[in-house]
């Protein structure tokens, strides 16, 4: 065969891979996917202080009661996706409770939520739920809620015979639902 015929195929050749790769013989593809999340209403409740003891002073039995207020009482944190909100309740559902619920009283100095409302006056501590805390609109940050707690009528609650302190024990129940 001939150089210049050599050269032709050659030629030829080089034209034709040269022409698919600048002419997009081989075109790349493309496509799509959509990603949907499902986001349901949450809301969520962590206790950070899980035991608070008050041991009364000789001014406390002077008043007839003791108390852990602010930075002292109990704190819990909540947050919420939820577009209507939240409401934190409080309950004591202890079987026997050893503190008269009666005796035991609760509230909040924590400001309420956006729309929402606070108990900011002691009240008894229930069996069932009760209000302590709400918000109308979405809290996606931590949002810190203190309860204040009192125990009344100090002078019901005999010490033992033996030498020391008797201790009188309720649990508080904390709950958050969505509204």
């Amino acid at each position: 065969m001939s150089a210049a015929r050599r050269f032709g195929v050659i030629s030829a050749v080089t034209l034709l891979f040269a022409g698919m790769v600048a002419g997009g013989a081989q075109a790349a593809t493309s496509g799509t996917a959509t990603v949907t999340l499902a986001a349901s209403a949450m809301a969520m409740v962590d206790v950070l202080d899980p035991a608070t003891t008050l041991t009364p002073t000789p001014t406390d039995y002077d008043n007839d009661y003791v108390e852990a207020t602010g930075a002292s009482g109990q704190r819990v944190r909540v947050k919420t996706n939820s577009s209507t909100g939240m409401v934190l309740f409080v309950r004591c559902s202890d079987a026997t409770p050893q503190i008269a619920l009666s005796d035991l009283l609760l509230k909040t100095q924590t400001a309420a939520g956006t729309g929402g409302t606070t108990m900011s006056s002691y009240a008894a501590a229930s069996a069932t739920d009760a209000l302590l805390w709400s918000t109308t609109a979405p809290q996606h940050a931590w949002q810190t809620v203190t309860t204040d707690i009192r125990v009344n009528n100090l002078f019901s609650y005999d010490d033992a015979a033996a030498a020391g302190t008797t201790n009188y024990t309720n649990t508080l129940t904390y709950s958050v639902i969505v509204q």
